[in-house]
């Protein structure tokens, strides 16, 4: 539909054609009616753009000059993202594992082929494409403003979308859990006012086990950022979170960390983009 409004549009753009006053305004009719179509904030809506052009980006994967390498990365990424949809998608099971003063919250469920994952449900004071572009443009730098993370560095670029990156984590207080480190694919997306960024555990050549780390497994994971339906300069974030930390640590440990650091991660980002903020509003 977007491209055929597109040609509708760049044919009023000719002298002979811009005095037809119904073609115009079919034009801008049709023009409106697919950015809302693209933007509608309903979960329902964000899913199903979603799944749409995931499939099909992966029918055209094999089209593209891409090394079989890229190819399973960029079908990786699209698997972490279908699969963290299919899941923040089912709204019947979720377990309230600890709420904070200000509304954040953390929830839980059990799935058969994964395990016990969390969902971080927040509303921050940011717009979406302001959150995309820390979380992603500015992902190496998430150690230093995240204490749960030592270091983050994209080891490979796939296409537009897709990123392998290897990531060490700081031990936890008391050292209850050890240092821990991921390799993993993520698949950064845009669409309409909706971002998210998907990742999942995978292997890379120039990242292979580090002595001193145990090598972690996560995902699927993914961040969903669209904005709140009360006020369109707010974001509802939400962040599913599985992991598997790997070692001997009882789950009741397990649980309380990572429901933790979401909570933490939350706080910490509302603290970046306050910094953010105020070095823009400075620098003006």
């Amino acid at each position: 539909m977007l491209p055929a409004t597109f040609k509708l549009c760049a044919g009023i753009s000719y002298g002979h054609v811009r005095s037809m006053t119904g073609l115009r305004k079919t034009a801008m009719v049709a023009i409106n009616h697919e950015m809302k179509r693209l933007s509608g904030p309903g979960p329902n809506r964000w899913i199903s753009q979603v799944r749409r052009r995931s499939s099909l980006l992966s029918g055209r994967i094999e089209e593209t000059p891409y090394s079989e390498a890229e190819i399973s990365y960029m079908k990786q990424g699209e698997e972490a993202l279908q699969k963290s949809i299919s899941i923040l998608g089912d709204q019947s099971g979720w377990k309230m594992e600890t709420e904070a003063e200000n509304g954040d919250k953390v929830l839980s469920k059990m799935l058969p082929d994964i395990g016990k994952v969390f969902k971080l449900e927040v509303v921050l004071d940011q717009r979406p494409d302001h959150l995309y572009g820390e979380l992603v443009g500015n992902m190496e730098k998430m150690g230093e403003w995240n204490p749960s993370v030592k270091q983050v560095t994209i080891l490979q670029r796939v296409g537009p979308d897709t990123l392998v990156t290897h990531e060490m984590a700081a031990e936890t207080p008391g050292n209850i859990v050890g240092p821990r480190d991921f390799v993993s694919v993520r698949c950064a997306k845009r669409r309409g006012s909706t971002c998210f960024l998907a990742g999942m555990s995978t292997n890379h050549p120039d990242m292979p086990e580090q002595k001193g780390f145990v090598r972690a497994e996560n995902g699927p994971t993914c961040i969903v950022m669209r904005p709140s339906a009360e006020d369109p300069n707010k974001t509802r974030f939400t962040w599913l979170l599985s992991i598997d930390l790997k070692g001997w640590i009882p789950k009741a440990v397990v649980n309380q960390v990572l429901s933790q650091t979401q909570v933490d991660f939350a706080q910490h980002l509302r603290q970046r983009m306050a910094a953010s903020d105020m070095g823009a509003a400075l620098a003006c």
